[in-house]
């Protein structure tokens, strides 16, 4: 295991930070009179945990190989989802370790699914915590999207490479500079729409969590009706404005910031992602303009489309009444995702992007035989390397979608709430669609054996699918 002394040495690290961080909600706990052992006793074994994993790998050579990298992004969510449940198992609502096992993995995913039927008269210090894990897999996925997808070539995250000489022999000074500017980043845009929610009208309590699950593009909310409890048009604009400053590539705002004024402008992504959100307005707004007048409204269809489509999963109507085309546009935009870098999960845009030039590629081949036809991305030329990781990455993408979907049916659930609820763990979305899972509903019914599925889902969706799947290969593991 000499070998695994830096991987055990960061995961160390990491769970102590977790630990540390359940003291937060001890802090909610005292001003709300809601005092018990719960976070206290599951901080002191998380501390106890890490710190032993820590201590142990101190001799560690400060450098992960590709094979470490890969092992240590499947152990960090692994591990945080396993000593994040411990809250809810102690707290006073008494999950079962499968609740509580599916909370705590669906916030640090940042996807969004909730098992707790009850929000408002959920514990403060338990609401709490759930907006501290997503914030938490939050600012995890855009640094490991930043520095360690791109050596680890999952899906063509080699595209993002932060320069030619990367090496995974080098990741980890590099990756401590980046870190720090992205957390500060993080961080700065979180507190800034935790006060436009308090100054719209949120309590400071609603505008600390909200804010923290909106920069995170989450969507865990305090309470069951989610942003529509507060019926405000301001809150839900605002709402709005940072799940799209969440969903576009972090790397973005060091380049504004190191220089680059126009990166908001000129970035391919964020322009494609942009032009997403119309389009996707544009067509629901006439089909329930023409086709279902009495749901029309201007407000849910924008605010519905970008946090459908961001994958946040927060919700002012209930969507899943306004027909089966717009719940087929939603389940397509459940798929898609936001760019690559950022808080969203789905297959992401720059994979869309390239499918699509791929194909039109394809097309001119055979309308020219003897042409040569290369492949332009963002000023650079794609070779066949990157197309074959794309292509390949979509294809399991859907492929262990309709398993998921599949085994979802075998526990016992119907058609809709399994293909929604294998299409909104894989893609981190949040609520499904129907009756049992819908905007509205929660996933406290479902047969454990179909939340154990769905947590599968999850992970795999947040570390893009390859980072899991090739732990599976023994090939991997030799030499």
């Amino acid at each position: 295991m000499s070998n695994y002394k830096t991987v055990f040495f960061t995961l160390g690290i990491l769970q102590i930070i977790l630990g540390i961080s359940m003291f937060i909600p001890i802090i909610a706990q005292f001003i709300y009179s809601e005092i018990d052992s719960s976070f206290f006793g599951a901080s002191i074994v998380t501390i106890i945990f890490g710190s032993l994993f820590f201590l142990s790998n101190l001799d560690h050579d400060k450098k992960l190989n590709l094979q470490q990298a890969f092992l240590l992004t499947a152990l960090s969510w692994l591990s945080i989802a396993i000593f994040g449940s411990l809250p809810f198992i102690f707290s006073t609502i008494e999950l079962s370790i499968t609740d509580a096992f599916f909370e705590s993995m669906s916030g640090i995913t940042t996807t969004g699914s909730t098992i707790i039927s009850d929000l408002e008269n959920a514990p403060k210090g338990i609401l709490l915590w759930r907006a501290i894990l997503q914030w938490l897999g939050g600012i995890g996925i855009i640094v490991m999207a930043i520095t360690l997808m791109p050596i680890m070539n999952v899906g063509g995250m080699q595209l993002f490479k932060i320069s030619s000489n990367d090496s995974s022999e080098k990741i980890l000074p590099k990756s401590k500079e980046i870190a720090l500017r992205l957390i500060y980043i993080y961080s700065g845009l979180t507190a800034i729409c935790a006060l436009s929610y308090w100054v719209f009208g949120m309590g400071k309590f609603d505008s600390l969590t909200h804010s923290m699950t909106t920069i995170a593009t989450g969507g865990f909310s305090n309470y069951n009706q989610s942003i529509g409890y507060f019926d405000s048009v301001l809150i839900e604009i605002s709402s709005m404005i940072f799940i799209i400053l969440g969903s576009i590539p972090f790397i973005a705002y060091i380049k504004f910031i190191s220089g680059n004024k126009k990166i908001f402008l000129n970035d391919i992504q964020i322009r494609t992602f942009i032009k997403i959100i119309i389009i996707s307005i544009i067509i629901l707004s006439i089909y329930l303009l023409f086709n279902n007048n009495g749901n029309f409204s201007l407000r849910s269809i924008f605010f519905n489309t970008i946090s459908i489509l961001t994958g946040t999963g927060y919700v002012n109507a209930e969507f899943d009444g306004w027909g089966s085309f717009p719940i087929t546009i939603f389940l397509a935009l459940m798929f898609i995702g936001g760019c690559a870098g950022s808080t969203t999960c789905g297959v992401k845009i720059f994979r869309i992007q390239i499918l699509y030039l791929f194909i039109l590629n394809q097309l001119k081949k055979i309308i020219y035989p003897k042409g040569i036809f290369v492949i332009k991305y963002d000023q650079g030329f794609v070779d066949d390397k990157f197309i074959a990781s794309i292509i390949s990455f979509i294809y399991f993408y859907f492929v262990i979608f309709f398993i998921l979907a599949a085994l979802l049916s075998l526990t016992g659930l119907d058609f809709i709430t399994a293909i929604s609820g294998a299409a909104t763990s894989i893609s981190n979305v949040g609520p499904g669609l129907g009756p049992i899972i819908g905007p509205n509903g929660d996933f406290s019914s479902l047969p454990d054996i179909s939340k154990w599925i769905l947590t599968v889902g999850m992970i795999l969706g947040r570390l893009e699918l390859f980072a899991i799947l090739v732990l599976f290969l023994p090939s991997f593991w030799r030499n």
